[in-house]
């Protein structure tokens, strides 16, 4: 056995200890050498580190559940399989988000949502998994809602839920769990007469995807959903980005999909103006430029939904994750 390896397991071996400050050490090690060292990833796993990490997330120490949650995250990113079939870990990672308003636990509760994220983005058969876990859903609902939450975890609590909206049956479960009205919350300006672009883009592009369910339409016109994604396309919204405006787009061509002619009629009401729609047209990327096609067939020539585009599934927010 070489050095490395040598080290890792003795490093690994002393997160079982009883002394706290003993498996704090040890974290330390691990979270350096996982952020600074690819290689050493699966030397981590392979040691048996996942489920060690997954238990100190439960330590009433916020330092070990920091430098824990921060190691699972970097082994997230290239060496997934310990991580998907550990059964500890579900439940230790909603344990975390539950703790978000806890100032003290901020960075792991970031870290923790981030994992989710490079989990869920990439691993396509782990999403039914966790969307199966309403205390996750609930949790990421809860950290987007929160005011006091830091911009970067609201970031990455949106591109987990995401992910999970990624898997149909799981775009149901968060409507009836109140992601609606939070999303459409965070869209609206704050407190300072502003909203961080970024935010908008990734609370838009869950908003886009949860709409691709029957559920949705009654939850988005409860909160002025289809006027609201409407605005968004006005030429005078100088302020939404091209990306936020494919969202909108993405979102009204999924209510329609997957509504009845009340949602159709609507959406042909509220979306008055064109400029929006073809400025996505011209300048989107690919798929903004096929949705924004499919919206002019559905406005102009009074498409039904069974004759829009079929390719109205949302665009996706940003992938990858940072090391901690």
């Amino acid at each position: 056995m070489d050095t490395k390896s040598l080290t890792i397991r003795t490093l690994v071996s002393s997160l079982a200890s009883s002394s706290d400050q003993t498996r704090l050490a040890a974290l330390r090690h691990l979270r350096r050498t996982s952020n600074e060292d690819p290689a050493a990833r699966p030397l981590i796993s392979a040691a048996g580190a996942v489920p060690l990490l997954a238990a100190a997330l439960y330590s009433p120490s916020h330092p070990i559940q920091d430098h824990a949650a921060a190691t699972l995250l970097n082994l997230s990113i290239s060496d997934r399989h310990p991580l998907l079939s550990c059964p500890a870990l579900l439940p230790a990672l909603a344990h975390i988000l539950s703790r978000h308003a806890t100032s003290s636990a901020q960075s792991a509760v970031q870290s923790a949502a981030a994992t989710l994220h490079s989990l869920l983005a990439v691993v396509a058969e782990f999403r039914p998994t966790v969307g199966a876990k309403p205390e996750i859903l609930r949790a990421l609902i809860s950290i987007t809602s929160d005011p006091d939450s830091l911009t970067r975890t609201i970031k990455d609590a949106l591109k987990a839920s995401f992910g999970i909206a990624l898997y149909p049956p799981s775009r149901t479960a968060l409507v009836r769990l109140g992601a609606v009205p939070v999303l459409f919350a965070l869209v609206a300006k704050d407190k300072d007469g502003k909203r961080k672009v970024g935010i908008i883009e990734d609370a838009t592009a869950v908003i886009a995807q949860i709409a691709g369910c029957e559920e949705s339409e009654e939850a988005f016109l409860k909160v002025s959903g289809v006027s609201r994604l409407a605005m968004m396309l006005c030429s005078e919204s100088g302020n939404c980005s091209l990306r936020t405006k494919e969202n909108a787009v993405a979102a009204l061509l999924n209510l329609v999909r997957y509504g009845s002619e009340r949602v159709v009629g609507e959406v042909k009401n509220k979306v008055g103006s064109l400029d929006g729609i073809s400025y996505v047209q011209e300048h989107g990327s690919p798929k903004g430029k096929s949705k924004a096609v499919a919206f002019f067939k559905l406005l102009l020539d009074g498409g039904s939904s069974a004759e829009i585009a079929q390719d109205l599934y949302p665009l996706h927010s940003d992938s990858g994750s940072s090391c901690q």
